[in-house]
């Protein structure tokens, strides 16, 4: 579905997602909303966390239990393209594996990253728009 701009409209414009993307979707669970990846394949193609090139884009499920988040976003970065962005999705407050605003404040840059914008993505969950900063692109 595209907006009347020409771009993708709803939440895969929210993200920025765009006709040709490659997105890699990482943690995916069943306590995930497949509403957010259905989304994203709405106007890119989907792959997991196998895929063996470059992509555009990472949704990266994140919860509180899932150990090191600064592991996890250095991970995501490497296949990540240069000007690419990861989506970190993470429970919203009150809800099983919340993850702290602090937590991703802290992790961020350690991986080289910077949090530009947060999004309400699903009725349980919210996307962190990290971006690696515009000296190291």
């Amino acid at each position: 579905m595209e907006s009347q701009g020409g771009g993708p409209s709803g939440l895969a414009g929210k993200f920025g997602f765009a006709e040709g993307f490659v997105v890699q979707e990482i943690g995916f669970d069943v306590d995930c909303d497949p509403d957010v990846s259905a989304a994203a394949r709405s106007v890119a193609e989907l792959v997991d966390e196998t895929y063996p090139d470059i992509v555009d884009a990472v949704l990266l499920w994140w919860r509180d239990e899932d150990g090191d988040l600064i592991d996890a976003l250095v991970d995501a970065l490497g296949p990540l393209a240069d000007n690419g962005v990861i989506w970190l999705m993470t429970p919203k407050v009150g809800r099983d594996g919340h993850v702290e605003p602090s937590d991703i404040s802290d992790a961020a840059p350690t991986a080289g990253l910077q949090s530009t914008s947060t999004i309400n993505a699903a009725p349980d969950w919210q996307g962190t728009r990290l971006v690696a900063p515009k000296a190291r692109r």
